[in-house]
């Protein structure tokens, strides 16, 4: 009896954090993992999971804060535009049908060699 209360309880716990993500958003990006090394010569991809939340509508990928991409999809890849060696700041952010960021959003940081 304590192992099925104790499940139940599980379950239910998990329910809830879901409905949570839900009603606030999230985005998860998946890989390249944050402080990963990107090889110059190669096509990188982020990619990424999203929960947009009531308020979101689409997402934006920004590149040392410069927007360069939008995207529909809730879970994907997006492909990097070339980038120079050195260190950068990768963004996904969710924003509304006016491109105004709604809170949910991550950021990774990379080094290209």
């Amino acid at each position: 009896m304590r192992l099925i209360a104790m499940v139940s309880l599980c379950l239910s716990g998990a329910l809830v954090t879901t409905a949570a993500l839900a009603a606030v958003g999230s985005v998860t990006i998946l890989a390249p993992a944050d402080g990963a090394t990107l090889d110059a010569m190669e096509q990188n991809k982020v990619e990424y999971e999203v929960v947009p939340g009531p308020r979101g509508d689409h997402l934006h990928v920004y590149i040392d804060g410069s927007e360069t991409g939008l995207l529909r999809q809730l879970k994907g890849t997006y492909t990097l535009e070339t980038l120079a060696p050195g260190a950068h700041e990768i963004c996904i952010k969710v924003v509304n049908k006016n491109h105004t960021p709604t809170g949910p959003e991550q950021c990774i940081h990379v080094t290209v060699e």
